[in-house]
Order: structure tokens, then sequence, then C-alpha cells
């Protein structure tokens, strides 16, 4: 019996220390990414271009305070369209031959909502019990954190935080569509500070043999956003 309670808590002593670190690696996380400071900005304004198997695709996002957010693709003059108005998301999908707009399940408003720079999911996943610290590893040959989050439909991410800056530098994300299970690693790089905003300027991913990089070209900050822009005409 005296054994089983040593084990017991000793286990016990573990998960706080785990459960502790946990919480002061999301606290530098989000300081160091300044994420304590975007809720006193309006809106955000990206335009990027997306690189993949030869194709070049420019977007453009559009992020209103707290909870707005509306993204374009454009691909061989049809625009692939995400967008989400506060209470209701919409997709429209030309490549899928209709450019019907099809309202999102609620899995698929928080997997866009994940995008929106007014979200620290991070320390979001930490509130609701869904983080876990997984150990280290090493991302470019330097250590970082490896942290899991258990997010919505079941899909996994890994998020390795880079130990020296705090600065999220790759994920890896694991969900099952149609039946088979795809994983994505994602690097991210050339952080760049715009208007108290600390955004990585380049993602690279790849999943299934296909390749993909997404290159911001300009941030704008509090630009002139009326609600209508997030609305499905």
């Amino acid at each position: 019996m005296k054994k089983l309670i040593f084990i017991m808590a000793g286990l016990i002593i573990m998960s706080v220390v785990s459960a502790q670190t946990l919480e002061e690696i999301v606290k530098k996380y989000t300081a160091a990414n300044k994420l304590d400071q975007v809720s006193n900005l309006k809106t955000i304004k990206i335009t990027a271009n997306m690189s993949m198997m030869g194709m070049e695709m420019p977007m453009v996002m559009w992020m209103k305070n707290p909870n707005k957010i509306k993204s374009v693709t454009t691909f061989n003059g049809q625009e692939m369209i995400q967008v989400f108005d506060g209470e209701k998301g919409y997709v429209v999908s030309p490549m899928t031959g209709s450019t019907d707009p099809v309202e999102m399940t609620e899995d698929q408003v928080k997997q866009t909502l994940r995008k929106s720079m007014f979200q620290n999911y991070m320390a979001n996943y930490f509130k609701n019990g869904q983080l876990a610290l997984a150990g280290e590893d090493k991302v470019n040959d330097k250590p970082a954190y490896k942290i899991k989050a258990t997010a919505e439909g079941g899909t996994v991410i890994d998020m390795y935080i880079d130990k020296s800056s705090y600065l999220l530098v790759k994920t890896s994300t694991t969900t099952s569509q149609g039946g088979m299970t795809i994983t994505m690693d994602s690097y991210l790089s050339d952080y760049t500070e715009t208007s108290g905003l600390l955004i990585p300027m380049k993602t690279t991913s790849s999943a299934q043999g296909m390749d993909i990089i997404i290159n911001f070209t300009k941030i704008e900050v509090d630009v002139p956003m009326d609600d209508s822009l997030f609305k499905i005409k």
C-alpha cells in the first residue's frame, strides 16, 4: 500500500511539474509573438502568393477583430473563397464544379478561425485542456519544445517551439479526410515585425509528396474593412 501511495504521489508531482512547464512555455510563446498586443488592433490584411506544382496562386486574407475572416485564392481566373462573418462560415470552390457557396460545418469554422491572427490558439488549447508537452526535438538543428494539441474533428497538431526564441518554427498536422490519414509538415520562417505584429513571412509545407510554399508579400494593419466584406453576396 505504501509503495502504491509513493507511486501515485510521484505521478501527481510529475503531472503538476509538467503542467507548470507547459504553462510557462505558452506564456513565453505568447510574449515572444506579441500576441498579448494583438487585441489592440482592429484589422489585418495580408497579401500573399502560394506556389504549388509550378503554379502561382495569388492570395489575400482579411481579418477583423475579434473573429471575422476571409481568404481569397485565385487560380486560373477563378476565386476560391473561405469566409466567416462572425456567425456563419461559407466556402466557394469552383474546382469542385460549382460556384455556389456551401455553409461550413462547425469543425470547418474552427479550422478557419485558427488562421486568424487575433486568435492565440495555443493559449486557447491550453485553457481547454487540449495541449500536452510531448518532449523535445530538433528543427533545423536547433532544439525545440514539442507540444501536442488535439483539435476539432480529431485533428492532431504537433507544434515545435524554438527553445531560444519561443517562436513557432514547425507544425505537423495529422487529419483524416475521405477515409485517408494525411500528415502535413510546415516550416515557418522569416519572422518580421510589422506594426507590432511578429509574423512568419514564409511557410513551406509538404504532404503526400506535394510541396506548397506561401510567401507573405504585404502586411497592412488597421485598414478600413466594412462588415459587408465578410458576407457572401
